[in-house]
């Protein structure tokens, strides 16, 4: 079921007139129709699923200094629907970190069709953002606070040599990194702990308890690593500084053992150097 809200515009700004939670566009049109004013519209609810490469932007959230995916995407809708919108995503993703399943909402008193939007939003996207699904929300969705989760994965090519293909999607580890340690090191990192020493520095987030529910090294080809991390909420760069301290644990430098003494702490400079943020993903949002 689509929810509508109806409005009435005043000379000061618009308030509620009348809430409607009405199954479908065309139910919501012949209300309007039947007030016999054109001064009232339909704002409409959103939802976005969509996949990108973040090397050419600073992040997901709108920058003064530089071009974000929020403000490509903003831009592209405004083009199509012909109004201004804010778009809401389940979270910021940093400079230079792609995503393939990030969802995102907006509100919009536009006509056209989810599809029509569909269409005409990936028909003015660059490139490297892409639209994968549009569809009408129920009112009240919000794609930040309805989150229950994020799954996150990070690629690793550990060889020698460099790679030519995908080599702009994964972090080359020339080193050879043992599996079993790194395994063993995920292992203790699974729970429910205060994650301050993988926080980014100058975090101002005071409660860095977090549930860490899943964490998984798997080798689907030779030579590439991918790291899966599951968890109701990450801390900013808290990823790409467990996926640091893996590696610095499957080169020797940091023994598996230590992990429980690492959390303990809460100093970030006892963990590993973040990874970088290129073989980054934002795989799914859980609802």
């Amino acid at each position: 079921m689509t929810g509508l809200r109806a409005y009435v515009r005043i000379p000061n700004g618009k308030i509620p007139a009348r809430l409607c939670v009405l199954e479908t566009s065309e139910k919501c049109l012949t209300f309007l129709r039947q007030t016999g004013k054109s001064d009232l519209y339909a704002m409409r609810n959103f939802k976005m699923i969509l996949e990108y490469d973040g090397a050419a932007y600073c992040g997901w959230q709108r920058q003064l200094n530089g071009r974000s995916i929020q403000q490509v995407v903003e831009e592209a809708l405004e083009r199509i629907i012909g109004e201004s919108v804010t778009v809401i995503a389940s979270g910021r993703t940093d400079a230079g970190v792609h995503a393939m399943n990030q969802a995102a909402s907006f509100r919009s008193h536009t006509g056209l069709s989810a599809n029509k939007i569909f269409l005409g939003v990936n028909s003015v996207l660059p490139d490297d953002i892409v639209v994968k699904d549009l569809q009408e929300a129920p009112p009240d969705f919000n794609a930040l606070k309805d989150a229950k989760g994020k799954v996150y994965l990070y690629r690793i090519r550990n060889q020698r040599l460099r790679p030519a293909l995908g080599r702009q999607y994964v972090w080359h580890v020339r080193y050879p990194l043992n599996l079993d340690r790194m395994r063993q090191a995920a292992s203790r990192l699974i729970g429910e702990h205060d994650f301050s020493c993988f926080c980014a520095t100058g975090c101002d987030i005071k409660d860095r308890v977090r549930l860490l529910t899943v964490l998984s090294i798997d080798t689907p080809e030779n030579g590439l690593m991918e790291i899966t991390l599951e968890s109701s909420g990450f801390l900013r760069h808290m990823v790409r500084n467990i996926v640091g301290t893996l590696v610095d644990v499957g080169r020797g430098k940091i023994a598996p053992e230590r992990i429980p003494e690492i959390l303990a702490s809460r100093d970030r400079k006892q963990a590993g150097t973040a990874a970088p943020a290129c073989g980054l993903f934002l795989k799914e949002v859980l609802y």
